[in-house]
């Protein structure tokens, strides 16, 4: 076909350019309005955004002064409510005692660094009324002036001192001089907080018999500078200035006030504070420099970046099909008479270019890269059929003309025969008034392959070509949403020894091994059900269609067995493999999180049981609910360890001897209190914690609060002469509990005779190298160690012999059935005979009525323990918690 020749090419294309119906700078125009208006949007959300996390910031940091204000006037109120206990236990108090507990305050890090002076104020009477005399004070130095100060000359200090008294309460004074910084008056520096100490056995029942009983009055007298400074944060991060004021009186007295920068236009935020008697209010300005306008700009920035992009692809994306469209029309137009041109400019194309008749299908044209892409020979209808669905199912860029532009993706034919993905553009054209079809298309089929190569990556396992966790669960998600979801069930897969092949023939003899139990597992599944790794050495299978249980089992058996035949030979070794499985229909579970804990739970039966072997789960199955049930107890033991809801019981052990004038000795019993305040015992949360490790974060836990207040355990107080610890099997093995125990009986001045280890039997005998350690180094630090529940478990004498122990407590079975049971009543009488020929004191546990006592006092049994003798209470400490 050849075409005549023209005008000139201008003319060409003058016409070409007329058909256009939007020019390409007018979409890239478009583009970037819309990204520059979604920029601003977004930049103004993240302005907003930085006002706000700039207000909570600095709110939060106002408040946090606030509490730390808060938290240092606690802690100087323990400082002197624990001097005003030495007072009230004893009937004088020397200064130097006084000094040594200010000292051992100090060496324990509870004395407050803001602390100026830790005084006592003696009551004298005289006629011209009561004064307050200063007598003891710590420290000595920069406080030698206080010495002799009669309270009664500072009306402000007096006044705090007579609230403390009338009300037994902490009680703080306003602002005033403190003496320490010179007797002339000067501006208020500083404040003091008091309580009162009473006579021993005089009511306080009321305030004029809490007059008559005072004595004196603690004090503790604080810099207020030094004190709010000490709370600040260095250098804060939103805080412009930061002023305390008092508003007790209804009229606020500036306390303490400190600038750190410029102020922002916010208005000011100020949070109140109330202790003994008096209200702080701390008031703060925000800084001008906040977070800034770093992320709106960047915002912005980069916003107009990406708009501007955007606006260069749009053009070029629209100007690149428009010339690829004109550049067809004009080769068709100009073909007659300028085909060798048409050709050379078409030839240097990467696209393919081809142009076809619409009559009767017959290619007139080609370009070297559609002859060498294409098939050799061939007409149009050859592969239009492939087109043709995709052709009406894509709108035209332009449906106001028929010759509007088409652009699919479609699999074109090869030249080899292959198909291939190509990117392509379709038009209608008229040449020389005869209608033809033009098609110009890329070849992406690299980009696909990538694109495929990706999807694949992500839905499948690198070593055995599986579907990885991801896809698996995907996968069972469709079908618990599915038509059928009560039809199908999930096996998980968990091989045996799989560590032992690891550890003994390397890494890369275990990956080989799961690429091939990979292929023997996909043997014997059939085409519609899904295998995958779920990772390590676990397989998860979707069994589709299965609605019972037999038949999963038959599955199931039969990828056992497979398994469990399978020999695996690496470098000259042979290993025999096996499973255990867990099974759960998909009816059993309402979500996926919930079916994959069920057949985590079946699987780990499957294990306990012995191993190879497939357990079936069962709403009604009393293992799969116990270990589930640990499961959540563990959970809430590791809430109650972290929310300080441990509770510690103790029970008195009473002495069957000739009595002798000594404290009292207690075994410490654990407690947890649960969510809604109940208070469980520990047969119903400690399985679960010997299951899943927990024992010693709860061993520690309780070491580690016993000595810290072992004074404040039991009403006789530093009396207390026995204080008896559990320790589990799983503490045996743990290498920092001595270092720890030794660090807490330095740190708290333990007499450690005073503390006494529980040992188990059963843990003893099963642990017996590690108990013998441990227990050897107790006794060299000075504690004590017992055997607990002796005869509970393998009881052998031996181990009274070969163990160093001071204490052996005989299991409660034997105690409680001595009355009927002869045999019972010997082995009891046996072990306090041979326990006392070792040299050991021995307790009868579990004494439950007062008649047992005869007995066990006849058998030269040392000391009982029981409800009958004692039932169990809250330690003094945590009892105020209680109430």
């Amino acid at each position: 076909m050849r075409f005549e020749d023209d005008d000139g090419d201008a003319s060409v294309a003058a016409r070409l350019a007329a058909r256009r119906r939007v020019p390409a700078w007018i979409w890239a125009l478009v583009a970037f309005v819309l990204g520059i208006g979604l920029t601003f949007w977004l930049a103004e959300g993240e302005k907003q955004r930085n006002e706000r996390d700039d207000q909570r910031a600095f709110i939060t940091e106002t408040e946090q002064v606030t509490t730390a204000i808060r938290l240092q006037l606690d802690q100087s109120g323990q400082i002197i409510r624990a001097f005003q206990s030495i007072f009230m236990a004893s009937d004088s108090v020397t200064p130097d005692e006084y000094n040594l507990a200010y000292d051992n305050m100090r060496a324990g890090n509870a004395v407050q660094v803001s602390l100026q002076a830790l005084a006592y104020v003696e009551r004298r009477h005289s006629p011209a009324g009561d004064h307050y005399v200063t007598t003891m004070f710590a420290p000595r130095n920069g406080n030698e002036s206080i010495l002799g100060l009669d309270v009664a000359s500072q009306p402000i200090n007096m006044e705090a001192l007579a609230r403390a008294r009338d009300t037994g309460q902490i009680a703080m004074s306003a602002a005033f001089h403190l003496r320490q910084d010179g007797a002339a008056p000067r501006a208020p520096n500083g404040f003091i907080l008091r309580l009162p100490v009473f006579a021993q056995g005089w009511p306080q029942d009321s305030t004029e018999a809490r007059r008559l009983a005072s004595i004196g009055s603690i004090g503790a007298s604080f810099r207020i500078s030094d004190l709010i400074a000490s709370t600040l944060p260095q250098p804060p991060s939103t805080l412009a200035d930061v002023a305390v004021e008092d508003v007790s009186s209804g009229r606020p007295q500036l306390l303490y006030s400190q600038r750190f920068g410029a102020r922002s236009e916010a208005s000011p935020f100020s949070t109140e504070l109330r202790f003994g008697g008096r209200t702080w209010n701390v008031i703060a300005h925000p800084s001008e420099n906040r977070t800034g306008m770093s992320g709106w700009l960047l915002v912005v920035l980069v916003g107009t970046a990406m708009s501007a992009l955007l606006a260069a692809l749009a053009w070029s994306s629209v100007s690149t099909r428009e010339r690829a469209i004109a550049l067809g029309n004009f080769m068709g137009k100009r073909f007659r008479t300028s085909e060798e041109r048409f050709r050379k400019l078409n030839e240097l194309l990467p696209t393919l270019v081809l142009l076809a008749r619409k009559d009767d299908g017959e290619i007139v044209y080609r370009n070297a890269s559609a002859r060498n892409r294409l098939f050799a020979e061939g007409k149009w209808t050859d592969f239009s059929a492939t087109l043709e669905e995709e052709i009406q199912a894509t709108p035209p860029v332009a449906a106001a003309s028929e010759e509007a532009l088409r652009a699919v993706d479609v699999q074109l034919p090869g030249a080899d025969g292959t198909p291939f993905w190509a990117s392509t553009w379709i038009s209608s054209v008229e040449i020389d008034e005869t209608p033809m079809w033009l098609m110009v298309a890329s070849d992406i089929s690299e980009q696909r392959r990538l694109t495929e190569t990706l999807s694949y990556q992500a839905s499948h396992d690198s070593l055995t070509k599986l579907y990885n966790r991801r896809e698996f669960e995907t996968r069972a998600q469709r079908m618990l949403e599915g038509p059928g979801s009560h039809e199908g069930a999930l096996l998980f897969i968990d091989l045996d020894q799989f560590k032992l092949i690891n550890d003994t023939s390397g890494h890369r003899a275990g990956d080989e091994l799961l690429v091939q139990l990979s292929s023997v597992m996909r043997e014997k599944l059939r085409p519609n059900d899904v295998l995958g790794r779920l990772g390590g050495d676990e397989f998860g299978v979707l069994l589709a269609g299965a609605s019972t249980v037999e038949s999963s089992m038959h599955a199931a058996e039969r990828l056992r067995r497979a398994i469990e035949g399978f020999t695996f030979s690496w470098e000259q070794r042979t290993y025999m493999i096996s499973a255990s499985i867990g099974l759960v229909l998909l009816s059993s579970a309402a979500s996926l999180k919930e079916l994959f804990a069920h057949a985590d739970s079946a699987c780990y039966l499957a294990k306990e049981a012995g191993r190879n072997r497939i357990h079936v789960y069962a709403e009604d199955d009393a293992a799969i609910t116990g270990r589930i049930g640990e499961m959540e107890w563990a959970g809430r033991i590791r809430d109650a360890l972290r929310d300080k809801r441990m509770l510690l019981d103790y029970q008195e052990l009473h002495s069957l001897r000739p009595l002798i004038e000594t404290g009292a000795s207690v075994e410490l019993l654990l407690r947890l209190r649960s969510e809604d305040g109940s208070v469980v015992l520990p047969g119903a949360f400690l399985p679960a914690a010997e299951r899943y490790g927990l024992m010693p974060l709860i061993d520690r836990w309780v070491v580690e609060t016993a000595l810290a207040n072992i004074d404040r355990i039991h009403p006789d107080g530093k009396r207390l002469a026995t204080c008896a610890i559990n320790l589990s099997g799983a503490s045996l093995e743990d290498d920092g509990l001595f270092e720890r125990v030794k660090q807490l009986v330095n740190l708290h001045r333990i007499d450690p005779g005073r503390v006494m280890f529980e040992i188990t039997e059963t843990v003893a005998v099963r642990n017996f190298a590690a108990s013998s350690a441990l227990i050897a180094r107790l006794r060299a630090l000075g504690c004590r160690v017992a055997l607990d529940d002796f005869g509970a478990g393998m009881s052998s004498f031996g181990y009274l012999k070969n163990l160093e122990l001071d204490v052996v407590k005989i299991d409660g079975s034997f105690v409680q059935s001595m009355a009927t049971d002869r045999m019972s009543r010997s082995i009891v009488k046996a072990v306090a005979e041979i326990g006392h020929e070792q040299g050991l004191e021995v307790v009868a546990e579990w004494v439950s009525s007062v008649d047992m006592l005869e007995i066990l006092a006849g058998m030269n049994i040392d000391y009982a323990q029981g409800f009958a003798l004692h039932c169990p209470e809250r330690v003094l400490f945590q009892r105020k918690a209680d109430e």
